[in-house]
């Protein structure tokens, strides 16, 4: 079990929901808070950042995107998170009651959320970037790995790369790193896979699709960590508001979640609870009488009528009375009990 404040990440405990802001607070510090103040609304329990200078992560001479209008270099530069928000940032989700976290993308950035963060996220393009994994493992912090794109092998020497330096504190996620991304990619099976092969970590979805459905299917099959994008309006501009989920999705997406952790149970099959005994008594059927039977009469199926409710004797027991004898007048459409017969 990982525990970041008052908070368990782990088999046993409810899925641990990031609310992810990224980029969507477009530079404004207020915007950034106002995303803070809906994740808590809604009942998140994290809200993450990403904290990434376009120097340090792309080359100026990366090609074009398809996806996006802008040269990449251009478009990260545009909506760097300025790295002198993080103290104030922390410092409001502590007092509105959350977890603050965000994804670092170089070491600097490692440093800079050190003081102020229980945890750490590595982004699936970040897998293979081995000196960020080891700087941030050496922190002694949770971490989670994001796994678009990654092959198991990827995974397993990332996973190992950590370990070896103490850190078994660790969460992967299942990832299409597409956004959006099409359900059809999004493979939620292999979650499993990820449990078999790594026992130790905690697994979970990181969701790019449209919507809240994939997500809640994911806490269906087990996932521990969900994490998804959400934005003020998918109208603003940016390049993660369009796929990202308003704030009344992200309300209903923890609702439909706790419910659904709530539905899973424990398993087990130990007849009516509580709330059903009330139709367990009078919906269930038992014994009644068919027809008018008087006392000393012997009793014949053809008398007998298995009916609701089940006030009477159970229906497994109907070959032990027939045959026995009527100790009272039994009126048709009596429940029979024993002391009857």
């Amino acid at each position: 079990m990982i525990k970041i404040r008052n908070c368990e990440i782990g088999e046993a405990a409810p899925a641990f929901v990031i609310a992810e802001a990224g980029a969507n607070h477009n530079r404004d510090l207020n915007l950034a808070k106002e995303l803070i103040d809906i994740a808590v609304e809604a009942g998140a329990d994290a809200v993450k950042f990403q904290i990434y200078s376009a120097e340090t992560m792309y080359s100026r001479k990366v090609p074009s995107h398809s996806g996006y209008p802008k040269p990449l270099w251009n478009l990260i530069k545009e909506i760097e998170t300025p790295r002198d928000w993080i103290p104030e940032l922390a410092a409001y989700c502590e007092k509105k009651g959350i977890i603050f976290f965000a994804t670092p993308f170089d070491l600097k950035a490692v440093d800079d959320l050190d003081p102020h963060s229980g945890l750490f996220k590595i982004a699936s393009f970040e897998l293979v970037d081995y000196p960020l994994l080891e700087y941030t493992a050496k922190k002694g912090k949770p971490i989670i790995l994001s796994t678009g794109m990654a092959t198991l092998g990827e995974i397993q020497e990332a996973v190992e790369r950590i370990e070896k330096l103490g850190n078994r504190d660790i969460i992967l996620l299942q990832c299409a790193s597409k956004y959006p991304a099409e359900p059809a990619i999004m493979n939620l099976r292999a979650m499993e896979t990820l449990r078999k092969a790594f026992p130790g970590a905690v697994v979970g979805l990181s969701d790019h699709t449209m919507g809240i459905h994939i997500a809640v299917a994911a806490v269906a099959m087990g996932a521990k960590v969900i994490e998804k994008h959400f934005t003020l309006s998918r109208g603003m501009e940016g390049p993660d508001h369009p796929f990202a989920i308003e704030p009344d999705e992200l309300k209903e997406m923890m609702r439909q979640i706790r419910d659904v952790e709530a539905a899973l149970g424990d398993g087990r099959k130990a007849g009516p609870a509580p709330e059903e005994m009330e139709n367990y008594r009078l919906v269930r059927r038992s014994i009644h009488a068919q027809v008018d039977i008087p006392k000393g009469t012997s009793i014949t199926q053809e008398m007998l009528a298995i009916k609701r409710p089940g006030f009477g004797i159970h229906p497994r027991f109907m070959d032990i009375i027939i045959g026995r004898r009527a100790l009272r007048d039994i009126e048709a459409d009596e429940w029979i009990t024993w002391e009857m017969v």
